[in-house]
């Protein structure tokens, strides 16, 4: 493993908002407020792997990562050493911005069943979609074996992407608008909504809806998950040029897009507990969780945002690095991978990466 020496901003950002006996209220009114930059160095980040191609998902089992590229690879890391996996589709992988093999996650018993979960976005004689599929690991290339959910809505942009495990053992996973807003709205349409499913693609019986794998709807491009310890679901959304949400997921419930966004707020829809406002844009993609706080990798922001669920405020914990895509927490560390090869960044040399940083 390579260590590195650099400097990260670290930006406090002290929010005083109104107080309220309501705590999602205090955290909703805390983001309006200016922010007091202060620098410290961080002399313990290390460099995991690097030279990736547009990273998007970070899986890791033992001391194995397992990374997703956009382009279509699984890149497997073991003590220090880079491999790149082939990964044979059924359809042929879209090469749509934002597009390509973005969602991954190991089974439980991937150990003994080689088998993993993923989400891309493809292109047949019938148009552009998503679809959830099941990949089979076998003399190091993965193998599209089964497809779980298809026709999951595709367009230009916004196709959500990630996928996660539940504590509950169910598949979530995050489907954007495909940049037709009305989709999110719509119950008949599994575009702009947080999908979930059972492990073998049929849909759970407890459901907030009948027969249908949607969990929450009413999101624009969400592209990030992570359960509490007491199993709250928090999701990250993409807002509309600003206006990106942090919000507290609860099945059945309507998240407002296109309807309302940011500070917004009308009967029957949920505002979020953070937005970044009408001013700045953060384009949050994967989170994680510790001790109370919310990790979210900042695309737009270049950084990986700290949360505090408890006080309302937060601050950027990693910057100077670039886009960062997505985030993951494991033995007190801070994982993640900047994203400067997806065409929209400024690669420097040896980018992508996979980075570490101690949490203590």
């Amino acid at each position: 493993m390579k260590k590195i020496i650099t400097v990260c901003t670290v930006l406090i950002l002290l929010l005083v908002g109104c107080s309220s006996n309501n705590q999602q209220d205090a955290v909703h009114n805390n983001n309006e407020q200016n922010t007091t930059p202060n620098q410290q160095e961080n002399d313990e980040l290390e460099v995991v792997a690097e030279n990736l191609d547009a990273p998007w998902s970070i899986e890791k089992i033992d001391d194995i990562f397992y990374l997703t590229e956009r382009s279509g690879s699984i890149v497997k890391i073991e003590n220090g050493e880079m491999e790149r996996q082939r990964v044979e589709f059924e359809k042929d992988l879209a090469t749509a911005s934002e597009a390509g093999l973005l969602g991954f996650v190991l089974a439980p018993d991937f150990q003994e069943s080689n088998l993993a979960y993923a989400y891309y976005t493809y292109e047949d004689s019938t148009g552009q979609f998503n679809r959830i599929i099941t990949l089979h690991l076998e003399d190091n290339v993965w193998m599209e074996e089964g497809m779980l959910l298809d026709k999951i809505p595709s367009g230009s942009y916004h196709h959500g992407g990630r996928l996660k495990m539940g504590p509950d053992g169910k598949l979530y996973a995050t489907a954007g608008d495909a940049s037709e807003p009305d989709l999110a709205q719509d119950p008949s349409s599994l575009g702009g909504k947080i999908l979930r499913m059972n492990l073998d693609g049929s849909t759970p019986n407890d459901n907030p809806f009948s027969d249908s794998y949607v969990y929450s709807y009413g999101h624009r491009n969400p592209q990030g998950m992570t359960w509490l310890p007491d199993g709250t679901l928090y999701a990250s959304e993409h807002g509309n040029s600003a206006n990106d949400e942090i919000n507290r997921i609860e099945a059945g419930q309507n998240y407002g897009w296109p309807i309302i966004e940011g500070h917004e707020e009308q009967d029957g829809m949920v505002s979020p507990l953070f937005t970044s406002g009408e001013e700045s844009t953060w384009a949050p993609s994967g989170m994680a969780n510790h001790n109370g706080k919310l990790y979210v990798a900042a695309l737009r922001g270049t950084a990986v945002l700290e949360f505090d669920l408890k006080t309302g405020e937060y601050r950027e914990v990693i910057t100077d690095l670039g886009r960062i895509r997505d985030v993951r927490i494991e033995d007190n560390y801070l994982y993640f991978i900047s994203n400067n090869s997806d065409g929209r960044g400024n690669p420097e040399d040896n980018d992508d990466k996979l980075y570490r940083i101690s949490l203590s």
